[in-house]
């Protein structure tokens, strides 16, 4: 008879235990689903540049406090980042040239410079053969004269036919660019005394054009 009565206890008491878990259970999933609200998703905006009536102005845009400055953009070092001092072109770099500076202002130059300049500079590049307006050579007595700063600044700001390429090209590149324009400028123009006795003889040679192959019939 004990063991009956004993037995039975267990049975409600584990009956009891599963029937909280299932009731704490519902009570963590109702009290989630009360969380998951769209109040942080759906918040009343304007889109960019809408009209509104809340402020005087009519415009949902603020303008910026004067004198913010974005993170990153303090740009305080006039030399580099404008390529003047004073409003005179400035005639050193701004900071150190190596030759990983040197080949990536080739590797920009290629892309951004060669369609006009040419990739030694002397501004026949192929849309000036095509028709366009003819580009400078850098290897005029103007241009060896040009302080480097001439350079950053016509790239930022254009000249002429050539426009701006502030938006393509940022500012320590544009610097590179002026340091190979450099490199143009003394490999065209240098004596051949300046060139290493054992290294003449490889200037009366003339490069190797790679060969290409041969296109592979279709399998039939």
């Amino acid at each position: 008879m004990n063991r009956k009565i004993s037995h039975e206890c267990t049975r409600i008491n584990t009956n009891k235990g599963f029937v909280c878990i299932r009731v704490y259970s519902w009570l963590i999933l109702v009290l989630a689903l009360t969380a998951c609200r769209q109040d942080m998703h759906n918040q009343p905006r304007y889109k960019p540049l809408a009209a509104t009536d809340f402020f005087g102005d009519g415009r949902s845009e603020r303008p910026e406090v004067e004198g913010t400055v974005a993170r990153g953009h303090l740009r305080i070092d006039q030399a580099r980042f404008t390529g003047k001092v004073n409003g005179e072109d400035v005639d050193y770099f701004p900071f150190e040239i190596t030759r990983a500076d040197l080949e990536r202002g080739q590797q920009r130059f290629n892309v951004y410079c060669t369609p006009c300049h040419s990739r030694i500079g002397d501004g026949n590049g192929m849309v000036v053969r095509r028709g366009f307006r003819q580009a400078a050579s850098y290897h005029t007595e103007k241009m060896i004269k040009a302080p480097v700063g001439h350079f950053f600044d016509v790239i930022t700001n254009g000249f002429g036919a050539m426009p701006s390429y502030a938006s393509r090209v940022e500012p320590d590149d544009r610097w590179r660019i002026a340091a190979y324009i450099r490199v143009l400028q003394l490999s065209e123009n240098a004596p051949l005394q300046d060139v290493p006795a054992d290294m003449r003889s490889e200037l009366d040679k003339n490069p190797e054009t790679p060969k290409q192959p041969l296109p592979q019939e279709p399998a039939k």
